[in-house]
């Protein structure tokens, strides 16, 4: 019998070798449009940011694991998704990677149509899917398209070198330089400095209806008003805190697009001061204080298990067909003390009408270690703390108590505008708590005679309809709430409280606590001490960009009065007659409330039926009482049409409570909604 013919290609040097060949360039497709779909745009978002690196601690190690990660891990599981499709034959293998093909153009198409398309959610889907289709077609069809992706192999490589050598976090990955000459010691007093910056808190939020701070919502920031000078013409020069919190500690106007780091940063507050004093500082976002001068001991969540779900939660963002605020920093919370593990700084305080004792545990961990450091010394020490509060995301009660929400509730628009400020409120009316604490530590401490006492913030935040945040949509609309935040100074031995409006600007900060610790800086600054003599112009400068002022005018803001409450808030209601249905989320944590556990349902959430009209009341009632009347307003992404925030815990008590929903008709009646 004759020899069958040989297949071409087949033995040792033609069919095994044309498999694997065949398989490479499979591989090498998948791993250029992986990399197209997933390295690009995570480690693009990424490398814009590395103060999400700075504020979880990362060292280089971590990064570069983490990158590692991105790079292979999803082209390896695509790949071998294909690979065991080999195991049911050569046809079932070559129509997986086909499939794999369009599934991938399909996802790559969803963030191409989401930038350069109207289209959203279901219809940049549907669109997605065809272009994903078409593609797949295409790929089978025809060598060109293979060889394109072949070629976008080496974009991976490409992706990670740009990352590591040439991105904004190329720093925090190859740091260079070490931080700036030291400050000299000049005659006098060298005191204990407390420098306190707080986040995202616009100096209208403390204002009551004289200009002055309302005392009745912020008893706290009014005792330390009281005692030290106010500032009240106090101007931030940046919305973005990488820009805002350098120019604050180096007395210089932003000029570049540098990481918050201290080898773009080396002469600042730290570098100064570090020579003579011993510097406890507690940064968040930012790394300005080399290791030389100062360890930071207590930090946010850590570790590659953060990194990694926090790089998967952005990755979902990159990759959803709906818009989204690609933002690391909606990352940023603080962690409590109680996820800390860590023990109170002090005894409880004796007030009866706050369970601190209880409600403590949600005490900022990194707030509490500065508590604990804050103690007289033999050497003269720099205690700093860069705490986000009340920066979003917003969980805290005025009374120091947790909730839960959406991480996508809308900022802006009817009715989520005037419900984020309502939150900003709450958490804000908690940070007043935090500044109670702080100012009862340093009398208890014996420090608060002898130190020089900052509290201020980075910048502020609009929530002005239309123009809420803090870019320059926000400053050409309300530069009053952006850019003007409180800023107060205490001098040692100062007790009594003045006010002072010079064009104060955040720039000068460094330089009148280098005054005030009497400390030469050894490095030209942008910034006035206050021990100076004031402005001569009244103008300010604001920058959202480096190099790129924005002068912006005015003086102090005038206040925006809070969202006044409706008339049924805080009324009773008994039994009324059905009106329709609701739908409210987590409706079933309302059944088992621990007040003493320090977290309560306080906010509600939901959808209602569509002929239910935009614009009408629906009043929110725990136990009987009702705690907020909010309006339906256009279904949002989440498909919600209400959220409230029940900002009084009194409305709550241990056990089942109930919630009721009302429709508030035209006449003022009330009508009970089912929930469905």
């Amino acid at each position: 019998m004759a020899e069958p013919a040989p297949v071409p290609g087949a033995g040792p040097s033609g069919g095994r070798w044309g498999g694997w060949r065949t398989e490479l360039g499979r591989l090498a497709e998948v791993a250029g449009l992986v990399g197209l779909v997933v390295t690009h745009p995570l480690l693009d978002v990424l490398g814009r940011s590395p103060d999400f690196f700075l504020f979880h601690r990362a060292d280089r190690g971590e990064i570069l694991l983490l990158v590692a990660l991105v790079a292979l891990v999803p082209t390896a599981a695509v790949a071998l998704l294909g690979a065991l499709s080999r195991l049911a034959g050569r046809i079932a293998r070559s129509a997986t990677h086909t499939l794999l093909v369009g599934l991938l153009l399909a996802a790559l198409a969803v963030q191409v149509g989401r930038h350069g398309t109207p289209l959203r959610g279901v219809p940049l889907l549907l669109l997605a899917a065809l272009a994903g289709a078409a593609g797949a077609a295409a790929h089978r069809r025809w060598r060109a398209p293979g060889r394109a992706l072949r070629l976008a192999a080496a974009g991976p490589l490409l992706f990670v070198g740009l990352f590591v050598f040439a991105s904004p976090t190329s720093i925090v990955v190859l740091p260079r330089g070490e931080g700036g000459a030291a400050g000299v010691a000049r005659p006098g007093n060298h005191p204990p400095v407390v420098v306190l910056v707080l986040d995202e808190l616009p100096l209208v939020s403390l204002l009551g209806p004289h200009g002055r701070i309302d005392a009745s919502r912020f008893p706290h920031f009014a005792e330390l008003a009281e005692g030290s000078t106010w500032y009240r013409n106090a101007t931030g020069v940046s919305g973005w805190t990488p820009y805002a919190l350098p120019a604050m500690l180096t007395g210089r106007y932003p000029q570049r697009a540098a990481p918050p780091h201290y080898s773009q940063y080396p002469d600042n507050l730290f570098t100064a001061l570090g020579g003579l004093y011993d510097v406890r500082a507690e940064e968040s976002i930012t790394r300005l204080c080399p290791p030389s001068r100062c360890e930071q001991p207590v930090g946010p969540e850590q570790g590659m298990g953060v990194l990694i779900r926090q790089a998967g939660g952005l990755l979902r963002q990159v990759t959803a067909p709906v818009d989204s605020r690609v933002d690391p920093e909606d990352s940023y919370r603080e962690q409590t003390r109680a996820e800390a593990g860590i023990d109170a700084a002090e005894p409880v305080p004796a007030d009866p009408k706050f369970r601190w004792d209880s409600l403590d545990d949600n005490q900022p961990a990194r707030f509490t270690s500065f508590l604990a450091g804050l103690r007289p010394a033999s050497r003269p020490t720099l205690h700093f703390l860069h705490l986000l509060m009340p920066h979003s995301p917003w969980a805290y009660l005025p009374s120091g108590a947790r909730y839960d929400a959406p991480q996508d509730l809308p900022n802006d628009g009817d009715g989520w505008a005037e419900l984020a400020r309502r939150r900003h409120l709450a958490q804000l009316g908690y940070t007043d708590r935090l500044i109670g604490e702080t100012l009862r530590t340093l009398r208890s401490s014996g420090l608060y005679d002898q130190a020089l006492l900052v509290v201020t913030a980075d910048h502020g935040v609009s929530f002005t309809p239309g123009a809420q945040g803090r870019g320059m949509g926000a400053i050409r609309a309300a530069a009053g709430e952006v850019a003007w935040v409180p800023t107060f100074v205490k001098a040692p031995g100062q007790r009594v409280g003045r006010i002072d409006d010079r064009n104060w600007q955040h720039v000068d900060l460094l330089p009148t606590v280098a005054d005030e610790a009497a400390v030469r800086l050894p490095w030209p600054v942008d910034g006035r001490s206050a021990r100076q003599a004031p402005r001569a112009e009244a103008g300010k400068v604001f920058y959202d960009r480096p190099g790129q002022p924005t002068p912006i005018t005015g003086g102090v803001p005038a206040p925006i009065a809070p969202p006044a409450p409706h008339p049924l808030v805080g009324t009773a209601v008994g039994d009324r007659p059905a009106g329709g249905t609701v739908r409210v989320a987590d409706l079933a944590v309302f059944d088992a409330v621990d007040p003493d556990a320090g977290r309560l349902p306080a906010a509600v959430w939901g959808d209602l039926p569509d002929e239910v009209p935009d614009g009408t009341s629906l009043a929110i009632a725990v136990n009987g009482r009702i705690g907020a009347v909010v309006p339906v307003v256009p279904r949002d992404a989440g498909g919600r049409r209400f959220a409230a925030l029940l900002a009084d815990d009194r409305l709550f008590h241990a056990g089942a409570n109930r919630l009721t929903v009302y429709r508030v008709a035209a006449d003022g009646t009330l009508l009970r909604l089912t929930p469905a």
